[in-house]
């Protein structure tokens, strides 16, 4: 009964993705009939600038709110599981994990809100574009990496930290060769975790974006409330295989880790 409930499981996420891979290569203009095999629908999508440009911009905005989510998370994660009691804890750490609990709607509204009173008092943002997105998903992101961090810290072990400090290295030495690389698969995850996010944030994006900060999920949504087209069906087959091949590229790598901490033993 198990194998049966995973199968069907498997199946009901992996049906549609497998079809969305099917339709991408048919040659039929209709987006969800199967036409014979064609490469047409990659060929307009490789053609289709106004696309490619929202993609671009997606990455480079995803890979900056990352960065940015990952070390300002990083720090509250530290601040909440090494600095012990201290006043206003708890009201710290509740406001760290507000955007956590808050729909994006009302996340989204506020940041909006923010920004206009910052260029209402400052002249800062001059206009509400690529960089607003990034700050907003930065803000949204470290919450989550705040998350991961603490939750990293709470289970290391401190006798590792100890033992190099009474060894005599400084407390700087200390958190580059002990804790930076014990807590580095934590960062990683956070950085993943924050990037994916952005990439696939719509609702908040929409609150503080402007013109020219149309990020790519905005256009997908733009552009499937007109009607689905098969280049659509083509970007959702290039993104999974730029998935896969990422996650492929980390299997490898984790492998190769692991072959080599097991010659080294």
């Amino acid at each position: 009964m198990s194998r049966v409930a995973l199968v069907a499981g498997l199946a009901f996420l992996w049906l549609p993705i497998l079809l969305l891979v099917g339709y991408a290569f048919s040659a039929s203009p209709i987006p969800f009939q199967l036409g014979g095999f064609s490469l047409r629908w990659f060929a307009a999508l490789a053609a289709d600038e106004r696309l490619l440009e929202a993609a671009w911009l997606s990455l480079r905005v995803a890979t900056g709110a990352a960065t940015l989510a990952t070390v300002l998370g990083g720090l509250v994660g530290w601040v909440l599981a090494r600095q012990g009691a201290f006043r206003g804890r708890a009201l710290f750490g509740a406001l760290a994990g507000v955007p956590l609990v808050l729909p994006e709607v009302v996340t989204g509204l506020s940041l909006l809100l923010a920004f206009v009173g910052l260029q209402t008092l400052l002249g800062w943002p001059t206009e509400r574009g690529a960089t607003t997105v990034l700050l907003a998903h930065a803000t949204l992101g470290a919450a989550y990496a705040a998350v991961v961090v603490q939750s990293r810290l709470s289970q290391l072990d401190r006798g590792l930290e100890e033992a190099a400090a009474d060894l005599g290295a400084s407390p700087s030495q200390v958190f580059r060769t002990i804790t930076l690389p014990l807590i580095a698969p934590a960062l990683a995850a956070a950085w993943l975790l924050a990037f994916t996010l952005s990439l696939d944030d719509v609702v908040v994006a929409s609150f503080v974006s402007g013109p020219a900060g149309t990020t790519l999920p905005m256009l997908l949504f733009s552009r499937l409330r007109l009607g689905l087209t098969p280049e659509i069906n083509a970007l959702g087959a290039a993104i999974l295989a730029l998935a896969g091949l990422a996650l492929g590229l980390a299997a490898a790598m984790l492998h190769r880790s692991a072959r080599h901490q097991g010659k080294a033993g």
